[in-house]
């Protein structure tokens, strides 16, 4: 079967709201590698959108789920809990940053464990508003949509958002707002449009990831808590995309001295399970009622038993040493482009969540031509790719962690040769 046909077989039966970056149908992953239906081999640089940290198929991830299968698939943890739901939120609660008494939730997706870091807030707080920042992504689902800071093609049609959020910019210099520009901005806003006292919280990725692979300067988010805890607002921190090793930390937040009130946890969690935790400050976590929170999958055994075996694998193949690694090769290799790749702009990015940003040679405007055009050669040569950025100029890396040292240096050779391609055609 052809991709053509299976592609057609999509459109007529799939709701065109799924947007597709390829047209590669998986039959077979190992590791950093897919084979499609036709039997192509890629190297995987997306990882299902840095779900993939450790990897497809990782045999201990694979090796716990099967002995969980031979045990229970579901029980609902709030009618019949289990042990391994327990243990997973000792291990969360130790493992976040922050030296204070810490409680977990689980629940499905990533989307699902910001609403409930709001509803969360809002309880602990008594307050409604929320802040969160331009380029920022947190979901598809409402308040996911409203905290959001991009309308396409998040946003489009879907009517009225939820009220009571705001939105100030991201610091990133590179595209003209600095630290003291954004805390300003924030201080703008408790003087026009929202009293400080009615903010529950403020949301804030510590690496946008969606925005552009920006990450929040530590200066910035020093300053973000001390406001916070001025006014009694909770911080949270959205490691959806940022967590487990992939910064070269076990959590990007770790790069900072100061510690959320509230952490959202989802994609490599689980290692290709849906899984996704929120966890905080006890008393924090404590302040919604039984029964206000919880959901009929939130913790599933399966997904519950891979992220165990995800955080065993991090500790003992020493991923974060090893994101550390690898993102210094790759920006290595990239710094070594940019005489013969006038396009590339920026390249950045802690431990191996790493970008490459592109503008148009003449007119120096970010140019999403451009990286489109070298993700397109790249999957032509057998490497997928993803771009980000609000203005979709970036190029980001999500290759598993674990990918072997002989695919990587091929994925990089690939990499090279896309970008030269694409630079000399201009």
């Amino acid at each position: 079967m052809t991709a053509t046909s299976l592609t057609d077989r999509k459109n007529a039966a799939i709701s065109r709201g799924v947007g597709m970056t390829t047209q590669i149908y998986a039959d077979r992953a190992e590791n950093a590698e897919i084979w499609d239906k036709e039997g192509r081999r890629y190297i995987d640089f997306a990882a299902g959108i840095a779900v993939l940290n450790t990897g497809h198929r990782h045999p201990r991830v694979i090796a716990a789920v099967k002995d969980q299968l031979d045990r229970f698939t579901h029980t609902c943890h709030q009618v019949v809990p289990y042990e391994s739901y327990v243990h997973l939120a000792e291990r969360l609660n130790a493992l976040l940053p922050g030296d204070f008494e810490k409680k977990t939730i689980f629940v499905t997706t990533g989307a699902e464990a910001v609403e409930n870091a709001v509803k969360i807030a809002r309880a602990a707080t008594g307050r409604s508003a929320v802040i969160a920042f331009g380029g920022g992504f947190h979901g598809r689902t409402f308040m996911g949509m409203a905290l959001t800071g991009k309308v396409v093609p998040y946003k489009v049609g879907f009517g009225a958002m939820p009220g009571d959020v705001f939105h100030i910019p991201f610091p990133v210099e590179l595209h003209g707002v600095t630290a003291d520009q954004s805390l300003a901005a924030l201080k703008k806003l408790f003087a026009a449009d929202v009293d400080p006292q009615r903010v529950a919280a403020i949301i804030i990725e510590p690496v946008q990831g969606e925005g552009g692979f920006y990450p929040a300067p530590a200066a910035f988010m020093k300053a973000l808590r001390e406001l916070c805890d001025q006014h009694g607002i909770l911080l949270i921190a959205d490691e959806v995309q940022t967590g487990f090793a992939r910064t070269g930390r076990m959590f990007a937040m770790d790069h900072h001295e100061v510690a959320p009130d509230l952490t959202t946890m989802a994609k490599s969690l689980a290692g290709g399970f849906p899984l996704a935790a929120v966890t905080g400050r006890a008393a924090i976590m404590d302040a919604p009622g039984p029964g206000g929170l919880g959901g009929t999958y939130g913790g599933n055994p399966l997904g519950i038993a891979a992220a165990h075996a995800v955080l065993d694998v991090i500790a003992d193949e020493d991923l974060c040493n090893r994101a550390n690694q690898l993102g210094g090769r790759l920006k290595q290799r990239l710094e070594s482009l940019r005489e013969t790749v006038p396009e590339i702009v920026d390249i950045r990015g802690p431990g191996f969540m790493n970008a490459v940003e592109f503008n148009d040679r003449t007119t120096g405007l970010p140019s999403s031509e451009f990286a489109n055009q070298v993700r397109l050669i790249a999957l032509d040569k057998g490497l997928i790719l993803l771009t980000c950025g609000v203005h979709g100029n970036v190029i980001r890396f999500l290759a598993p962690i674990t990918i072997q040292d002989e695919i990587f240096g091929e994925a990089l050779d690939i990499l090279e040769a896309s970008m030269l391609e694409a630079s000399a055609g201009r």
